[in-house]
């Protein structure tokens, strides 16, 4: 395992980040408790550090599912992060966004549900347009103050949201975002534009979501509805993965992975660990051999023509993710 520090945090993280999305009840394709912990054990093994998880994934189930998992090891040594701002309760209109009261009570409740006296990285998981980011970020200096919280991440928006955040943090004293987790993966680069060089310039560290395109970056494009999660992925009718370039980009993964003796899904991962302003991706997945396979793309060296080839087929997407 390769680790990394994250953004100007100090802290060490893996180079892979466990994607926790996958472990509850709440989908499908996800997994049972007994079998998220069997995966998030071998992920400890392989040298994994780092777990993102939200209090919306499973309605907490997720949070539950890690904190019990990570009990019986070290604390000190891994590197937890969790998100808020998702409805958590239809009932509650005080149970979603990002105001000092929900922040404050999800908080709460995320520690609970995880077992843990503080959380590593809290991250609001998007952009809450009802509720001035002074309110916000005054809320979460509070939690680091109180240490509750280490560091304050957030996750995709407008790269002008970004930099007010930023600005009022740097005018009022308050903690900064240190990270952005935000879509990118080869299939998607329109936070090539403004987002990352923002972040590269303000030294934020980069954790990815969908560094695979929801699976439309492992296999054969002309296959994706013929999986489970093709079939139910509701947000993956929202992507645009295969519009544009998206298609032949699809079939140069392809042909690079069987050139090189690889899964599609290694090179595509291998690609985003090759761009300077990525971190760690956060790479969720069901299955024990497909953690293997994500560890194992740190391995692959792709030279900068093998980058070119994949790129050069991209054309502009509609943005995704934001809302």
């Amino acid at each position: 395992m390769e680790y990394t520090t994250l953004g100007s945090t100090g802290m060490k993280v893996s180079r892979i980040c466990l994607g926790c999305m996958s472990f509850g009840t709440g989908r499908e394709w996800m997994l049972e408790p007994e079998e998220s912990e069997e995966l998030i054990e071998r992920a400890i093994d392989l040298g994994i550090n780092f777990f993102d998880t939200a209090n919306v994934y499973s309605t907490g189930e997720s949070e539950e599912i890690l904190g019990d998992a990570l009990a019986g090891y070290d604390r000190d040594s891994q590197v937890v992060a969790t998100k808020v701002f998702g409805e958590m309760d239809p009932d509650n209109p005080n149970a979603s966004g990002l105001s000092r009261k929900a922040v404050e009570q999800e908080l709460e409740a995320s520690l609970d549900r995880l077992g843990m006296d503080t959380i590593d990285l809290y991250q609001t998981h998007r952009w809450d347009y009802n509720t001035p980011i002074e309110e916000t970020l005054r809320a979460l200096d509070d939690a680091v103050r109180r240490g509750q919280v280490r560091y304050v991440g957030t996750s995709s928006m407008w790269a002008h949201q970004f930099a007010e955040a930023l600005h009022t943090s740097d005018t009022l004293s308050l903690e900064r975002f240190a990270t952005m987790q935000n879509h990118y993966n080869v299939l998607y680069r329109e936070e090539e534009r403004e987002m990352l060089p923002l972040c590269d310039t303000e030294d934020i560290g980069v954790i990815p979501w969908s560094p695979l395109a929801r699976g439309v970056a492992t296999r054969p494009h002309e296959e994706i509805e013929s999986t489970t999660r093709g079939q139910t992925d509701q947000y993956l009718e929202q992507m645009s993965y295969l519009q544009g370039g998206g298609e032949a980009i699809n079939e140069r993964i392809q042909e690079l992975a069987d050139e090189k003796g690889v899964s599609m899904g290694q090179i595509s991962l291998a690609w985003l660990l090759h761009k300077d302003w990525v971190d760690a991706p956060i790479v969720g997945t069901t299955s024990v051999e497909h953690l293997e396979d994500a560890v194992e793309a740190l391995e692959i060296d792709l030279s900068e023509s093998d980058m070119d080839y994949l790129e050069e087929p991209y054309e502009p997407l509609p943005v995704a993710g934001h809302e």
